[in-house]
C-alpha cells in the first residue's frame, strides 16, 4: 500500500506546474469542449499571437517605407518677412552702390520654394532594403506560427493533465470503495468469531481507508489545478464549469508509430526555426549589400520651382540677375549626390556582416540540436508506448487478483493481507498505466511541435 501512496504522489506532482486557482463551488452552466475546441479557443485568446501580429505589421511598415523611396520626394519651404524696397532706377542708367539702408524703406515679401527629387539609380540602396524587409516579414510570420504551435503544445499538456488527474481520482475512489466494503465484511466476520480475521485487520483497513481519503483530496486538488490552467490558457473565467469531451486517457491499440527518420525529415523540411534562419540569412545578406551601396552615389532627376513677391520692388527680367525677394524661376536637371565619409560606411558594413555571421552560428546550432530534440521526444514516445502496453496487462491481472482476494475474504477462505497485497499491486500498476498514457500523449504533442506539424486549428 505504501507503493500505491507513492505512486499517487508522483502522478499528482505532474500537475503542480499546470496553474493556480480552483474551480468555483457555486453551480454554473457547464461547457463541454473537446481538445480541438480548447485549442481553437486558446489560439483565439492568446496575447502572444497578438504580439506576433504586431511584429508582422511593423515589418510590413518597414517594407512600405523602403518601397516609398522609389517615388519622388517633394520639399516645400515658404517664407514671410521684411525686405528692402528696390526700383529699376537703382540700376539704370547706372548701378547705385552708395544707397544707404533705412528701416523706413522696408516692405514685406513672401516666397515659396519647391524641390522634387526622383531617384533613378541608387546602386541597391532601395532594392536591397526592400528585399531585407520582405524576408523580415517571412521571419515574423514564421515566428507567429511557432508561437501558435507552442500554445497548442501547452493546451495538450493541460488537457492530458486534467484527464490524468481524473483517472487518478477514479482510481482512489475505487480503492476506497473496496476498502470500505472489506471493512464491513471484516467486522461481520469478526462478530461471527471467524478465524480468518482479527482486530489488527480492522485497524489496517481503517488506516488504509484514511490514506485513500487523503489522496482523494490530493487528486481533486490536481484536477482543479489542471482545470484552472486550461481555462486560463483559453481566457475563460475561473468560475466557468468546463467539462472535457474526452472522458478517458486512451492509447492507440495498433502500433502505427512512424519511424524516427520520418520525424527527422519532417523537422528538417518544416521546422519554423529552419525557415526563420533561412529567411533571416537572406535578409541579412540584403542588408550587407544595402550598407555597401553607401559607397556609391545616388543618381536622380531633380526639379526646382521658386517664387517670391514683395511690394515696393520692381521685377528684374535679366538672366544675370536674380532678385531673392521677387522672382519666378524653375528648372529640371540630372544630378548625382555622393556622400563621402571616413570609416562610417565601412563600420556599418562590418556590423551587418557580423549579424550575418552570428545567424550562421545560430544555423549550425539548430542543425545539431533540432535533430537531437526530435530524437529525445521520439524515444520518450516509444518508452511511454511500451510502458503503457506492459502495465496494462499487469494492472488487468492485478485487478483479477484483487477480485479473487476480495471474494475469498468474503467467503472466509482467505486472509485480509491478501487484499492489501492485491490492492497494492493493482493501484501501482494502474497508476503507472495512466501515467504512461499521459507521457505518451505529451511526447506526441512534443513531436508535433518539434516537427512543426501544420496547425489543425486556425485562430479566427
Amino acid at each position: 500500500m505504501k507503493s500505491f501512496v507513492c505512486t499517487c504522489i508522483v502522478s499528482l506532482t505532474l500537475l503542480t506546474g499546470a496553474g493556480t486557482g480552483f474551480a468555483g463551488d457555486a453551480p454554473k452552466p457547464q461547457t463541454v469542449m473537446t481538445l480541438d475546441e480548447c485549442i481553437r479557443l486558446a489560439l483565439k485568446a492568446a496575447p502572444e499571437l497578438g504580439e506576433a501580429q504586431s511584429d508582422i505589421a511593423l515589418a510590413t511598415s518597414k517594407l512600405d517605407e523602403a518601397k516609398s523611396y522609389r517615388y519622388p520626394q517633394l520639399q516645400l519651404t515658404t517664407l514671410v518677412g521684411p525686405a528692402p524696397t528696390a526700383y529699376r532706377s537703382d540700376l539704370s542708367p547706372s548701378v547705385q552702390t552708395d544707397r544707404a539702408f533705412s528701416f523706413k524703406e522696408l516692405t514685406w515679401f513672401t516666397s515659396a520654394d519647391a524641390t522634387i527629387i526622383q531617384p533613378l539609380y541608387t546602386f541597391g540602396k532601395i532594392s536591397e532594403n526592400m528585399k531585407a524587409a520582405t524576408h523580415g516579414i517571412e521571419v515574423d510570420r514564421s515566428r507567429k506560427e511557432q508561437r501558435a504551435n507552442e500554445i497548442i503544445q501547452k493546451v495538450h499538456e493541460y488537457y492530458s493533465g486534467l484527464l490524468l488527474a481524473r483517472e487518478m481520482k477514479e482510481l482512489v475512489l475505487e480503492i476506497e470503495e473496496i476498502l470500505i466494503k472489506s471493512r464491513e465484511k471484516a467486522r461481520k466476520l469478526l462478530e461471527q468469531g471467524s478465524d480468518s480475521v482479527d482486530e489488527v485487520d480492522l485497524y489496517k483497513l481503517d488506516a488504509f481507508s484514511g490514506i485513500a481519503t487523503k489522496y482523494l483530496e490530493e487528486a481533486k486538488k490536481g484536477e482543479a489545478l489542471a482545470l484552472a490552467a486550461l481555462k486560463a490558457r483559453m481566457g475563460m473565467p475561473a468560475d466557468t464549469e468546463l467539462v472535457t469531451g474526452t472522458e478517458r486517457l486512451v492509447i492507440m491499440e495498433s502500433d502505427n508509430t512512424p519511424t524516427l527518420e520520418s520525424f527527422l525529415e519532417k523537422a528538417a523540411a518544416r521546422r519554423h526555426e529552419h525557415h526563420q534562419i533561412s529567411e533571416g540569412l537572406k535578409a541579412r545578406t540584403a542588408l550587407v549589400e544595402a550598407a555597401k551601396a553607401n559607397y556609391y552615389p545616388d543618381i536622380f532627376l531633380g526639379a526646382l520651382a521658386s517664387w517670391a513677391y514683395a511690394d515696393e520692388r520692381d521685377r528684374i527680367d535679366n538672366p544675370y540677375i536674380t532678385d531673392p525677394f521677387k522672382h519666378v524661376i524653375g528648372g529640371v536637371a540630372l544630378g548625382v549626390r555622393w556622400k563621402l565619409d571616413f570609416g562610417i560606411t565601412g563600420a556599418k558594413v562590418a556590423a551587418e556582416r557580423a549579424q550575418y555571421n552570428r545567424l550562421l552560428s545560430t544555423k549550425e546550432y539548430a542543425d545539431i540540436n533540432i535533430p537531437l530534440q526530435v530524437k529525445k521526444y521520439y524515444l520518450d514516445l516509444i518508452e511511454a508506448r511500451n510502458s503503457a502496453y506492459a502495465t496494462r496487462g499487469a494492472y488487468l491481472n492485478a485487478k483479477k487478483w484483487t477480485v479473487t482476494a476480495v471474494a475469498n475474504f468474503d467467503f472466509g477462505m482467505g486472509p485480509a493481507k491478501d487484499i492489501f497485497e492485491a490492492l497494492q499491486a493493482y493501484s501501482t500498476m494502474r497508476a503507472d498505466y495512466f501515467r504512461s498514457i499521459y507521457n505518451y500523449q505529451i511526447a506526441m504533442a512534443n513531436l508535433d511541435y518539434a516537427t512543426s506539424e501544420p496547425l489543425p486549428i486556425h485562430e479566427k
